[in-house]
Parts: structure tokens; C-alpha cells; sequence
């Protein structure tokens, strides 16, 4: 048992995983902020535009509501709520784009990092001596111990 935690402490602490649970939470931090600018600011924008009507509360009424005598609810409504859906998909596109927008930025640094490194003179590398300059340097040395 204190082998299978040993490998799980590895495991967890290995620099992927905590770069991913990073991401996580960012990414759900992330999700509440565009769910908040689609229900607050753009939902009710569009809602202006085509009339005032909420457009959160569009539904298809399926069954109606039964109210007793006294007004209150015996039985709920059955309603297919598609402005919320329509919302929720709102949400989703915009955080695809958002993540779209911030891999193209990630990809440019990238090839621009790469253009610099191809850009970058190489050292000059000393040319290597030729097979004859090679011959005449053996010879020199044999003529200098006779």
C-alpha cells in the first residue's frame, strides 16, 4: 500500500499534471467570466434589439402549469427552454474563440522564436584543413626529428 501512494505522489507531482490542474482552474475561472459577459452584457443586448423580449426565458410550453383553487402549483410546467440553451451555446462559442485566439498567439511567438534562431548567424566554424594541407604538415614534422 505505501508503494501504490509512492507511485501516486510521483504521479501527481510530475510537472504535467500540476501545469494541468493549473489549467483547470484558470480555464474554469475563464468559463465563469464569458458565462457572466454572455448572460449579463450580450443576452440582454440581443434581447434589446429584437424587442425586449428575455431572452433566457423563451421556451416551447409543453404542458401548462395546474394551479389548485387557492392559486398555488399542483403540477409544474413542462417547457423546453431553448433561449437558454441558445445562451449556453453562445457561451461555448465565444470561449472556442477565445482559446482559438490565444493558440494563434501562442503559435506566432513560436515561429517567431524559430525565425530568430534560423536568422541568427551560426559561428563560423574554422574551414577543415584540406587532405594536402594535412600532408605537408605530416611531412614538416618528419623533416623537423631527422
Amino acid at each position: 500500500m505505501k508503494k501504490f501512494f509512492e507511485e501516486f505522489k510521483a504521479f501527481a507531482m510530475r510537472g504535467n499534471v500540476v501545469d494541468l490542474a493549473v489549467g483547470v482552474v484558470i480555464g474554469g475561472a475563464f468559463g465563469k467570466i464569458t458565462t457572466s459577459l454572455v448572460n449579463d452584457i450580450i443576452m440582454p443586448l440581443i434581447s434589446m434589439i429584437i424587442g425586449g423580449i428575455d431572452f433566457s426565458e423563451w421556451k416551447w410550453v409543453l404542458k401548462e402549469a395546474v394551479l389548485n383553487a387557492a392559486g398555488e402549483v399542483e403540477a409544474a410546467e413542462v417547457a423546453v427552454k431553448f433561449g437558454n440553451t441558445i445562451a449556453i451555446i453562445l457561451d461555448f462559442i465565444i470561449i472556442a474563440f477565445a482559446v482559438f485566439c490565444m493558440v494563434k498567439a501562442l503559435n506566432a511567438l513560436h515561429r517567431k522564436k524559430e525565425e530568430e534562431v534560423v536568422e541568427a548567424p551560426a559561428e563560423e566554424v574554422p574551414a577543415a584543413p584540406t587532405s594536402e594541407e594535412l600532408l605537408a604538415e605530416i611531412r614538416d614534422l618528419l623533416k623537423e626529428r631527422q
